[in-house]
């Protein structure tokens, strides 16, 4: 099951699509003010116009890229927005350069040292929440895919005769498929996330900032992977992979950056270090590539299930 020249048009219309509206039209609207800040909402840089304007450009995108891809905007069109958001997530800075940018001038008084560690408290605490913002805003490209499909009105085939599962085994199918995509996206990224990492008397070890390039590839095939298993043997579709991706940075805060530990990091460790990879990520850089990774992984596992049956 090859991809014909025609469907590759199609992909690349629709990623470009989002590349255009998104990443490049759209990028005064978060742009960070140096050249090494970070796209973080938590900085204040996107107003709530922007916001609203960036929701409509999302829905714009999503809608364009379905009829670029037609007939399989459905399929191909809800790559827009996250290819988009992708190039922000390159374009961006780092996490460590979003809390050197919030953090108080050096030394060693215990009032500087305490304002630092209220900074960076609030920080996470904000950040925890952020994903959801960038999960929003794909959400916008969906819905905008899906109004190009009612616009089309084309007969979509019948999905409810699938399995006479009752509502209480879908909805246990759902929860199993995105805690599974949270965990194996989490302990993935953990791995391929790497730079250098040493040893910690208290933390065990610390790992540093990771490359723009390292979280590309770690954040992508995760989540590729995760939604690859969760098709392949729960027969769940990609939206609960990405979803997913809008949960495990809070998870990973949650469980990482507790009050004690914050506090020994910004005593003991420089703020390009972190407890672990996941946390080094950017909520958009996490929602993009975990997005269009989940996709990827979707479509794959739909390639493998067709090879296996057709030898």
């Amino acid at each position: 099951m090859e991809l014909s020249w025609l469907m590759k048009l199609r992909i690349a219309a629709a990623a470009a699509t989002g590349v255009i509206l998104i990443g490049f039209l759209a990028w005064p609207l978060a742009a960070p003010p140096g050249p090494f800040g970070a796209v973080s909402v938590v900085t204040g840089d996107m107003s709530f116009g922007g916001a609203i304007t960036l929701a409509g450009l999302a829905f714009l995108a999503g809608l364009l890229a379905y009829f670029l891809s037609w007939p399989y905007g459905r399929e191909i069109g809800v790559l827009a927005v996250p290819a988009g958001l992708a190039i922000w997530a390159v374009r961006s800075g780092n996490m460590a350069s979003l809390i050197q940018s919030r953090a108080t001038l050096a030394g060693q008084q215990q009032q500087q040292i305490m304002a630092t560690i209220a900074r960076r408290q609030d920080l996470f605490a904000a950040l925890k929440w952020e994903p959801l913002f960038w999960l929003a805003i794909v959400s916008a490209g969906f819905a905008g895919v899906l109004v190009g499909q009612k616009i089309c009105s084309k007969p979509e085939p019948d999905e409810t005769e699938k399995k006479a599962n009752s509502k209480a085994n879908i909805y246990l199918n759902a929860a199993i498929a995105l805690v599974g995509s949270g965990l194996i996206a989490q302990f993935c990224i953990g791995i391929l996330a790497q730079d250098v990492r040493i040893f910690d008397n208290k933390l065990g070890s610390v790992v540093a900032q990771p490359t723009v390039g390292q979280i590309v590839f770690a954040v992508f095939v995760s989540f590729g992977l995760a939604a690859f298993v969760v098709k392949r043997f729960l027969d769940a579709g990609y939206i609960w992979p990405i979803i997913a991706g809008a949960l495990v940075t809070g998870f990973t805060i949650t469980t990482y950056v507790k009050q004690d530990i914050l506090q020994y990091l910004v005593q003991h460790q420089p703020a390009a270090f972190f407890p672990n990879a996941v946390i080094s990520i950017l909520p958009v850089q996490m929602v993009a590539f975990g997005a269009l990774g989940s996709i990827a992984g979707y479509w794959m596992a739909v390639r493998c299930n067709y090879s296996r049956k057709h030898g």
